[in-house]
């Protein structure tokens, strides 16, 4: 009876010693599980907001705004209006190379309208030491009258010098100075400031 009574001790004591142990373990495996899980949680959120910031902090920087100068019609004259065009420049010449190119290609919309022939094309630009050089292929001197002469020279100078309003202008055709421009004979007198254009050549 002894006997029996002491194996009825030592299996309850057994089976309490291995439930303590798994209570410990399974504690243990919990602890460890949600102190892992939550390691890596903590850590990524940070990571996210960080990343994407850098890309969006050095772009408004980059941005610049250049004017494209298209003709619109005021009482009997013409009136040069700018319209503004972003562009996210890396390069020196980049934003003003980009107003170029949309002014070549016209007005999309609205009573604006240039006298600049379809045709014409940007084969160089440099903007240096209070100077910007322009290069256009021998459409920009093509068709139409005085009026329409000093229209297109009017935008090229005003959107040359939208970075720079005090630069001075100076517009080659194929590599070589402007020095008259159409069938009329509009002579220009380079460099060509937005002054001395408002004073000599009036819309």
């Amino acid at each position: 009876m002894k006997d029996q009574q002491e194996s009825n001790r030592i299996s309850s004591g057994v089976i309490a010693a291995v439930s303590a142990v798994v209570v410990a373990v399974g504690g243990g495996v919990a602890w460890f599980t949600s102190h892992s899980s939550n390691t890596p949680t903590a850590s990524n959120p940070s990571e996210r907001i960080v990343q994407p910031a850098q890309p969006s902090t050095k772009q408004p920087g980059n941005e610049q705004t250049a004017n494209v100068y298209w003709l619109r019609p005021k009482d009997k004259n013409v009136a040069l209006v700018p319209q503004p065009v972003k562009v996210a420049s890396v390069q020196p010449n980049q934003a003003l190379e980009a107003a170029f190119q949309s002014l070549l290609a016209g007005p999309k919309e609205g009573t604006d309208s240039t006298t600049i022939p379809k045709a014409t094309k940007l084969l160089g630009l440099k903007a240096e030491n209070d100077e910007v050089h322009v290069n256009l292929s021998e459409d920009f001197t093509s068709g139409g009258g005085s009026t329409s002469m000093m229209g297109r020279v009017g935008q090229v100078v005003y959107t040359a010098t939208t970075l720079n309003p005090k630069a001075k202008v100076y517009i080659d055709v194929n590599g070589k100075p402007l020095d008259v421009l159409g069938g009329e004979g509009l002579e220009l007198q380079q460099p060509l400031t937005r002054e001395n254009f408002q004073k000599n050549y009036p819309l």
